[in-house]
């Protein structure tokens, strides 16, 4: 299950040598309820390889605007507390699965 992060975690999140994989989204937006299942997914399946969570964007300002948060969904990928890459907007789970591939 991808952890539920906040304002307050989100640093201890990112004190890993693991990559971060985080989804910003609200409860309204219709994109993010179709990319959550395969946010789920890809923290049962890489749960030992990866970290993954997923940013409120309506309860947690500090993050949404650390990281300049415009559009949602947005998922970014964290290597070393640097965004490494991100996905704008619904994809599918072969998009996600090749970005972790060739990022972890």
């Amino acid at each position: 299950m991808a952890l539920q992060i906040t304002d307050t975690t989100l640093d201890n999140v990112l004190k890993t040598d693991k990559l971060v994989i985080i989804d910003f989204w609200a409860e309204w937006c219709g994109p993010c309820k179709m990319v959550g299942p395969i946010i789920e997914e890809i923290s049962e399946k890489y749960k030992d390889q990866v970290v993954v969570g997923k940013i409120d964007v309506d309860n947690n300002d500090g993050a949404t605007s650390k990281y300049g948060i415009r559009n949602i969904p947005t998922v970014l990928f964290i290597k070393n507390g640097e965004v490494v890459d991100k996905l704008v907007g619904a994809a599918g789970k072969n998009v996600f699965v090749e970005k972790i591939e060739k990022l972890k």
